[in-house]
């Protein structure tokens, strides 16, 4: 007993020492020019590896030695700020562009979990409990430089389709968000993003546009909107908009999910397994009894780590995911097969049947080329399970690989570069990544040639459908989740409007009789959606007719605005034909009067980043 009180009152002596010998400092960061709040600007203590990451109004805490700390202030594009810590408890801190600072690779985070091999069985994979634990503790990780050998489709960007004989244009929407995040990744060290990385929808609906919902029997509201082109004023600009219900937490059916972690080899680094362990325990903190999670693992085979277990028993699922380790190859496709297996093994019907696959795509083992892969996943999704896919790392990222997966089995896709970014997927739109209210949801816009002389689609390169598909239930098309929006832009050419990017002869043989009259000559286009609910087969259909109100761009909505300059920038970071005459500096003026609310900080971030790369883009 009297051991047992020595070692207690050590205890308590060794905390009290370490409470005395530290202090917290808080304070704001931001901009000098015009004093709006940073976010994610990375706050250090000088010569060791304890940071934090400002919040989304520009706020930090971080605890420091009582005496001798000093802090420093690290944003891409700024200059960076020391300070000393002196008697005050808060330091505020004003940053400065720095365009010096945009040719170095920015370090941008920090672990120091050291990783090594891991050993898998077909069923079972036991591993040793690491000797040495660290936490990542910022929303971001410090990382070396890596050889590049990343793989991204190819994307060939739409082009004018005349409207007379081309009236249809049909595609599957796309809540995918990955492009962004990778976009921003490339940015923050200091590189340029490859063009085939850049999918410019996925950077639009990165954003939340905060429609107004349904109020019907559908589960998403549809909201038109059109104004000037900002990057060519001859031009129209229509948005198309969807609000998905929004369902409460509570509401969302039981979940059968499975968590399907790449732990082979290439996941030996810090901003790949360290930073997949972090985000699923962020995901296990939102699940609730009724809900059940199992682990399944691969690296040269696959092995389930966790059996099906309620999500209140959090303790059980985090010491799983404590286990897990980096080494071996990457069977990916086995692994697809086991974790789906077990999925329909535990089905929920009228549930939530999820497989959540965090990787980085390098599969080299089995079935891994992206047609294998998307032949594997089509066959998958007819048992009526999801997937989300969670991309990680750099260096070897298989984006393309990725991207084939979510579109073919029923899922979403993410990219995942640091712990702010997980928390935005995981928890912040849980609803949405986790919870399908419909599938197979495809748009297909009719235009009135007597009002549209040509258009073309800004994006969704890799979502474009046949006309006949509209109609065909067999084919496969994109989810819409929980409180999610999807956002599409239609550049178009208004009859009469002579354009340096579509000049076609007039038709020889055919004898077109545009609508210029009658019950439809105010309507520029119809849009068509047809959707599914999550367990049926047959779809249903919602047609929209926009007549164009003419309204000036200045004076058109927030969310029309922000769109328009982030599909801009896309344009931008691909070199497009289409944006030759706009500017990165008019970008960032048309984002600044859009931002709106901006409660979580996410367009205040895109303004910073598009004012970085408009520095690197005039070198």
């Amino acid at each position: 007993m009297k051991k047992l009180w020595v070692l207690l009152m050590t205890v308590f002596l060794l905390s009290s020492f370490q409470q005395v010998n530290q202090r917290t400092i808080t304070g704001k960061v931001t901009n000098a020019e015009d004093g709006t709040p940073l976010p994610g600007v990375s706050v250090a203590i000088k010569g060791t590896s304890t940071g934090v990451a400002t919040d989304a109004q520009g706020d930090y805490s971080i605890n420091v030695p009582a005496t001798g700390a000093t802090l420093t202030f690290s944003f891409i594009g700024l200059k960076s700020v020391e300070v000393v810590v002196g008697a005050n408890s808060v330091i505020n801190v004003a940053m400065e562009p720095d365009a010096t600072q945009l040719s170095e690779v920015v370090v941008t985070g920090y672990s120091t979990r050291t990783l090594r091999g891991v050993a898998a069985g077909v069923s079972t994979v036991k591993s040793e409990r690491r000797k040495q634990r660290n936490k990542i503790t910022s929303d971001q990780v410090f990382l070396a430089p890596e050889p590049n050998n990343e793989d991204y489709e190819g994307v060939q960007e739409n082009i004018f389709h005349d409207a007379t004989s081309s009236p249809l244009s049909t595609f599957s929407i796309d809540v995918d968000a990955a492009s962004y995040s990778n976009v921003r990744r490339f940015i923050n060290n200091g590189q340029r993003p490859p063009k085939d990385a850049v999918r410019i929808e996925e950077m639009i609906n990165y954003f939340d546009y905060n429609y107004e919902g349904p109020g019907d029997e559908h589960p998403f509201a549809i909201h038109t909107e059109i104004s000037s082109a900002p990057w060519n004023a001859e031009h129209r600009l229509v948005k198309i908009g969807l609000q998905g219900k929004k369902v409460d937490q509570e509401e969302l059916p039981a979940s059968n999910l499975v968590f399907l972690i790449d732990v082979s080899g290439s996941m030996d680094a810090a901003n790949k397994l360290p930073l997949v362990i972090t985000s699923m325990k962020m995901l296990v903190e939102q699940l609730r009894s009724k809900d059940r999670v199992s682990i399944v693992v691969y690296a040269g085979a696959a092995g389930i780590v966790l059996d099906p277990t309620p999500g209140d028993n959090k303790k059980k699922i985090l010491r799983a995911l404590d286990q897990l380790q980096a080494g071996g190859s990457t069977a990916g496709g086995q692994g697809i097969r086991l974790a789906y297996a077990l999925a329909k093994e535990n089905f929920r019907p009228r549930g939530n049947n999820r497989v959540i696959l965090c990787t980085d795509g390098d599969f080299n083992v089995g079935a891994s080329s992206n047609e294998e892969m998307e032949k594997l996943i089509e066959e998958k999704r007819e048992d009526g399970i999801f997937l989300t896919v969670l991309g990680y790392g750099m260096g070897n990222y298989k984006d393309s690989k990725l991207e084939i997966l979510s579109d073919k089995g029923n899922g979403n896709y993410a990219y995942i570069d640091n712990i702010t970014e997980a928390q935005k997927v995981l928890v912040t739109e849980f609803g949405g990544t986790m919870f399908t209210i419909a599938k197979d949801v495809k748009l297909q816009v009719e235009f009135n040639p007597a009002k549209v002389s040509a258009y073309r689609l800004i994006g969704y390169e890799n979502r474009m459908l046949k006309s006949e598909d509209f109609n065909n239930d067999k084919k496969d098309a994109g989810e819409l989740g929980s409180g999610h929006t999807v956002t599409a832009l239609y550049e178009i050419i208004p009859v009469g409007v002579k354009s340096e990017f579509f000049n076609v002869d007039a038709l020889k043989y055919q004898t077109p009789s545009p609508a210029t009259d009658g019950q439809y000559a105010d309507e520029l286009l119809t849009v068509k959606f047809r959707y599914k609910k999550p367990d049926g087969d047959k779809s249903l259909l919602i047609v929209h007719p926009l007549v164009d109100s003419n309204i000036a761009l200045a004076k058109a909505s927030d969310n029309f605005r922000w769109a328009a300059s982030v599909a801009a920038f896309g344009m931008l970071l691909r070199e497009s034909e289409y944006v030759k005459h706009y500017s990165f500096e008019e970008v960032i003026k048309l984002a600044q009067g859009a931002r709106g609310e901006d409660e979580e900080g996410y367009r205040a971030e895109f303004v910073k980043m598009a004012k970085a790369f408009g520095l690197v883009a005039k070198k």
